[in-house]
């Protein structure tokens, strides 16, 4: 058992970590787990933790955190009657099934090659937001299988290599294809409760006994970090929806593209 004064410090920083996470969610207005991974990544370099297992272990968390929230979320729209269950219906096999192959990836991969994963798709992402136009389609409706099912692979496997439950990057597929941006926003909190769940297990599998793992943790998910972040970031987002209230939706995709290349950035900078 580490001692006490470590512990302390150590849910200190988390506790840090799901203010920074909380806000900036809530001023982006997405699930958080692009913001989390970064900031754990940072708040676990801080605690020494070793680099073999830091990224792993930020991805993890992220993915253990959006259950809740995803679920929650999950049933609100549905309740509000905003959800493409259909498309959904046609996801329940795909999604996890890209997502388990994120875990058997994550299993083997080393931790510069999450990294370098993360930094790619976190630059596809910032420049689509910093490039995006309403006006884009790809088409006037959704596209059927196999096409569509592979997409849903592709969005499980990229989220869960990320740690993202997948709100970019099915809003990005439902607008293209002419889907309101609302039914985009509120079907992603399904596709995030795909994501999560299989994430959760998977990542426990993929890390299970390995070294180098700080106090509390089972596979790639640190337990303390999930108490923690779930309330903070609850109690905090809506400071951030404030700020977001006070931009205009060009302003804060730009401002999240930005956020997007920096942590991209940073994370190609650790692999020099």
């Amino acid at each position: 058992m580490p001692p006490v004064e470590e512990l302390i410090w150590f849910a200190a920083a988390l506790a840090g970590a799901g203010v920074v996470a909380g806000v900036l969610a809530g001023l982006f207005g997405i699930g958080g787990g692009a913001i989390l991974v970064p900031v754990f990544y940072q708040v676990f370099g801080l605690l020494q933790i070793d680099d073999a297992v830091r990224m792993h272990l930020s991805v993890g968390t992220s993915l253990a955190i959006i259950v809740p929230t995803s679920i929650r979320s999950f049933m609100a729209h549905k309740k509000r009657g905003a959800v493409d269950l259909e498309l959904l219906r046609s996801w329940v096999f795909a999604v996890p099934l890209g997502v388990a192959a994120a875990s058997l990836i994550a299993a083997y991969v080393s931790s510069g090659g999450l990294r370098a994963i993360f930094a790619i798709i976190a630059i596809l992402v910032g420049l689509r937001m910093l490039f995006n136009r309403v006006t884009w389609r790809l088409g006037t409706d959704l596209p059927p299988n196999p096409f569509r099912a592979a997409v849903g692979g592709v969005i499980g496997l990229l989220s869960a290599l990320m740690g993202i439950g997948g709100g970019v990057l099915n809003n990005t597929f439902m607008t293209l294809y002419g889907r309101p941006v609302h039914q985009a926003v509120a079907t992603s909190s399904g596709v995030g409760v795909l994501i999560s769940i299989p994430g959760l297990f998977g990542y426990l599998w993929a890390g299970w006994g390995a070294p180098g793992l700080p106090p509390f943790s089972t596979g790639y998910i640190n337990w303390v970090a999930v108490a923690l972040i779930i309330p903070i970031t609850l109690l905090v987002a809506p400071l951030g929806v404030r700020l977001a209230h006070a931009l205009d939706k060009r302003q804060l995709e730009i401002g999240f593209g930005l956020f997007m290349m920096l942590v991209a950035a940073r994370f190609i900078y650790s692999l020099v």
